[in-house]
């Protein structure tokens, strides 16, 4: 089983292979038999861990017909379950007649019926959102039913002067904020403050004036700011609601508002269908955008009841101005319009954090745990994208049954991942790990996941792209895939068909055919994490409360600001260094316990804790920390460390225990407890330093770390699981991947074919060579099982390569139109050839070569292919590419003498769809939203090996 160390496993030309392996059938003892369900699973996913779509009822202009038959595609498809979406018609689509059902109604609930029959009779799953669209809502809603937000307009005076300003005046600043004629916006308070502050004072209040139409303000002599703080009510709509479920977004912190919605749609389903539970997996809520909401009737009276003082007096100054371009969060802050010292900032701050926290415990009880019992009482799982401003970073997902999170596809995925940011290079969203280390802290192994969502590269997503963004997307915690999606479309509809959003997952695409490979890759690696339990050993709590007091609440799949700036970065750098990690925050740490040198909940234990650039924290916090560095943990401060408390009431005594009890920490345990300075370098490198300055021992450790390649280590009580990825489009990585594993010997489970092989080493069975394509992964399963066929690496190092020239003969079949054959003196990229640009479709590439001698050939290797390749030599089919290098084994199907080679490339439909100017569906994606060329066809060189 040794090999040389120049040669590296190039798991790409494992797919053609097909080996029979000599496993005994006999049953040893109950560790074997759990790996061998294990690799059942594997070999043969189970529906729970196939991937699920959102399913698009758009506009409701659903038949029974059309429902069957595109469940019958579905579950061809190897697609398990489907989340049913009722969400607004397409505007630039034709309805053609389809009568639009409007949601709840007899008709509507009778196409639900009949779909979850023959769901049922499929063996497909069946989730449902409430309501439609985001934030869900309805025409129906009364009006202290409705949002409500308060919107902070300002002025600035110069007296001495008397000044009578029109109330029309005054509200006109936040005017634009009303999304909806039908909604109502009133004054709600008006207070005049000097425009610099040494020490925090409420300043003038006028609310006396505020039902007056004109305002009579007598302003002191030197420079104030008049503050106009508007109410809103019903101020915006769902976002794509459909019939039925239109019009204002609902109250989410009116707790009767939240009950009487979700019982209208439960009464509906249950009069007319049965019970919920019977026929649902879950009930699902999706990301909720609330526009800036921040308020209800009773907000000033709880946070008295809560807090302990009067929110009145510090109201104007602890919100935040909107704009015109962001509409959800502050972009003015209070700092940005009046001058203050710093102990009137940081009173406005904690003033903050306090309604901050008043905010997210109304619509937990409110909201968020109103809907969670209201799924209990129907007997259904909660399903929920509990991330935003409003939930609890953790907490909220710890919650819920099914935790769900969020990863994009956009062209820059796949791409080199710059330092201190969230978004370049990255599939995965800033939540997904916040939701995922959630799940795992109450024991939860299915991380559901909005998965390819997609505005960018509509037409333009190519299967390897795909790939990449789900294996980030694993990477991140996520264990199952609600793909982003698929639309109701009646065959008849003119191409494209319906598309609401998202990825073209449509029998149109021209890739459909080999989507069911990708669908079986990720159906097996579901099945695997799904069925183990993910490792980590380092726990990361982040400045929550800083950034509450001094930017308010963020929505944390597109933070507006992220403190510290590289704190999206660090659990990269960890994973990426060989290590897994969760994050926890101060909530978590006062149920934890301490031992064995680590701290505890329920099944997670972290020996090691980073508080990145944490100012200020609990007073009792401390105390726990203490509790986990006498037990024998490690403590690393980044870049600060706490120095105070948050909030208002007895802050002075709170920030001075917190002080206090941190310094005498320090001195107490000057080994356990350290600090570290920020980054001021690449993430991965400052890591790596910190990692062996503090003799982290990862699970696995690469000789030659890089940005993008990454891993995630799964157990069970028999095997260790390390997925490995390089989620790089142009690069290789070639590496010595050294596991902290006991005496067990490295298998290759295949994800694409559910087939294994004994995994070639060296000189000790937990060192191994690996050699990673761009786009390419592996999962290493070490394991007690010594016997098996053993993969046969080949020996790249002495290939020579026989360039392939032109002409070829080429056959372009451009979708809806018919063939044409033509000729190429050399390969080009039809992006490049003005005739070309425009294409879609399926290109067919055939040459006649000579050979005198082909025992000398035992490869093919395309060189670089813009879409999916097949490839047939003398007739006989071996197999398709769809990522990475385009290389094939040639099975000896060479002879002497002529040989015919056809190389078939599918390509993705983007170019095509941007050509069609009369299109309108095909230019909203496209060219409102601009998409360049984009790269199609064999460009090579080919090369015989």
């Amino acid at each position: 089983m040794k090999i040389s160390r120049r040669n590296f496993v190039r798991i790409g030309a494992l797919t053609p292979l097909v080996y029979g392996f000599p496993f005994s059938t006999k049953r040893r003892n109950a560790a074997e038999d759990s790996v061998s369900d294990l690799y059942k699973n594997f070999q043969n996913p189970p529906d729970a861990a196939r991937p699920f779509v959102r399913w698009w009822w758009n506009g409701g202009r659903v038949v029974e017909k059309e429902l069957i038959r595109e469940l019958d595609v579905l579950k061809e498809m190897g697609i398990s379950g489907v989340e049913i979406n009722t969400i607004a018609f397409p505007k630039w689509n034709s309805p053609m007649d389809y009568k639009a059902l409007h949601w709840l109604t007899e008709e509507w609930l009778e196409a639900l019926r009949t779909t979850l029959i023959a769901a049922k009779d499929r063996g497909i799953a069946c989730d449902i959102i409430v309501g439609s669209g985001w934030p869900f809502g309805g025409e129906f809603l009364k009006e202290d039913e409705q949002l409500q937000l308060l919107a902070l307009g300002t002025k600035h005076l110069k007296g001495p002067q008397q000044l009578i300003i029109k109330k029309e005046e005054l509200l006109a600043e936040t005017a634009f904020l009303m999304k909806r004629k039908t909604g109502s916006m009133e004054l709600f308070g008006l207070r005049l403050s000097a425009a610099h502050l040494d020490s925090f004072s409420p300043g003038i209040n006028l609310n006396s004036q505020i039902k007056n139409s004109d305002i009579i303000i007598d302003v002191p002599a030197g420079d104030h700011i008049l503050y106009a703080v508007a109410k809103l009510t019903g101020y915006s709509s769902v976002q794509y609601g459909a019939p039925g479920a239109s019009g204002p977004v609902l109250n989410h912190y009116n707790k009767a508002a939240v009950q009487r919605y979700l019982d209208r749609m439960s009464d509906a389903i249950t009069t007319r269908i049965g019970n919920i539970g019977d026929h649902f997996r879950s009930i699902f809520v999706d990301s909720l955008e609330l526009r800036g909401s921040n308020w209800c009737d009773d907000m000033l009276e709880q946070f008295k009841q809560r807090r302990g003082y009067s929110l009145e007096p510090y109201l104007p100054f602890i919100l935040f101005k909107l704009s015109t371009k962001n509409t959800h969060t502050g972009t003015q802050s209070m700092e940005d319009i009046l001058s203050l010292s710093s102990p009137a900032q940081d009173e406005i701050n904690r003033v903050r954090y306090d309604f901050e926290t008043t905010r997210l415990e109304l619509f937990n009880e409110r909201f968020f745990q109103t809907f969670i019992d209201w799924c209990k009482k129907n007997k259904v799982k909660s399903r929920v994208q509990a991330y935003g401003r409003e939930y609890y970073t953790l907490e909220s997902a710890m919650l819920v049954d099914i935790p769900e999170c969020e990863t994009w596809i956009r062209d820059d995925v796949g791409a080199d991942m710059p330092e201190n940011t969230f978004k370049t290079g990255r599939a995965y969203r800033p939540v997904n790990k916040f939701v995922s280390s959630a799940a795992r802290l109450t024991g939860k192994r299915v991380i559901s996941c909005e998965e390819i969502t997609n505005t960018d590269l509509v037409f333009n997503d190519t299967l390897e792209r795909i790939k990449i963004v789900g294996d980030q997307s694993n990477l991140s915690g996520v264990t199952h895939s609600i793909l982003h999606g698929f639309n109701y479309s009646p065959p008849e509809a003119p191409f494209p068909g319906w598309v609401r959003y998202g990825s073209f997952f449509s029998e149109k695409n021209t890739w459909w055919p080999y989507l069911k490979t990708w669908l079986n890759y990720k159906a097996r690696l579901s099945a695997v994490f799904q069925n183990s339990e993910m490792q980590s050993d380092i726990a990361i709590m982040f400045p929550l409360a800083d950034m509450w007091s001094e930017v308010g609440l963020q929505y944390q799949q597109v933070p507006q600001m992220v403190y510290p700036e590289y704190a999206n970065n660090i659990w990269e750098s960890i994973h990426q260094n060989g290590s897994g990690c969760d994050y926890i925050n101060e909530n978590i740490l006062q149920k934890c316990s301490f031992s064995g040198g680590g701290l505890h909940y329920n099944t997670r234990s972290y020996k090691t804790l980073l508080m990145a650039e944490m100012e200020s924290i609990a007073p009792e916090t401390p105390t726990l920390l203490r509790k986990f560095v006498a037990a024998g943990g490690q403590l690393i401060f980044i870049g600060k460390e706490p120095v105070k408390s948050f909030g208002k009431l007895n802050a002075k005594d709170r920030d001075q225990k917190v002080y206090l009890e941190i310094q005498s920490l320090k001195k107490d345990f000057p080994r356990h407890v350290t600090f570290y300075p920020a980054p001021n370098e690449k993430i991965i490198d400052w890591y790596a330093k910190l990692q062996a300055k503090y003799n982290l021992i990862p699970f696995v450790k690469f000789d030659r770390p890089v940005s993008h390649v990454s891993q995630v280590h799964y157990k069970t009580d028999e095997v260790d699981i390390f997925f490995i990825c390089n989620y790089h489009l142009e690069k290789a990585h070639k590496f010595t991947a050294t596991f902290n594993v006991r005496n067990k010997t490295a298998w290759l489970w295949n994800p694409e074919t559910g087939e294994k092989y004994l995994y070639p080493y060296n000189d000790a069975k937990n060192v191994l060579e690996i050699s990673l394509d761009p786009a390419q992964s592996i999962l290493i399963v070490f394991s007690n099982d010594t016997t098996g066929e053993e993969y046969s690496l080949p020996r790249v190092a002495d290939m020579q390569a026989y360039t392939i020239e032109g002409p070829w003969y080429v056959t372009l079949e451009k979708v809806y139109e018919q063939p044409v054959k033509t000729e190429f003196q050399k390969l080009i990229d039809f992006k490049e050839e003005p005739k070309l640009q425009s294409f879609g479709g399926v290109i067919f590439y055939e040459k006649q070569i000579h050979i005198d001698n082909p025992e000398n050939y035992k490869s093919l290797d395309l060189g670089k292919v813009f879409g999916i390749s097949e490839l047939e030599v003398n007739g006989q089919p071996l197999g398709f590419r769809w990522y990475g290098k385009h290389f094939y084994d040639l099975k000896e199907v060479l002879k002497s003498g002529n040989n015919t080679i056809k190389i078939k490339v599918t390509t993705v439909l983007g170019n095509y769809a941007k050509s069609l100017k009369e299109n309108a569906i095909a230019q909203q994606w496209t060219n409102i939203k601009p998409q360049p060329l984009y790269s199609l066809g064999l460009v090579g060189p080919v090369n015989l090996m």
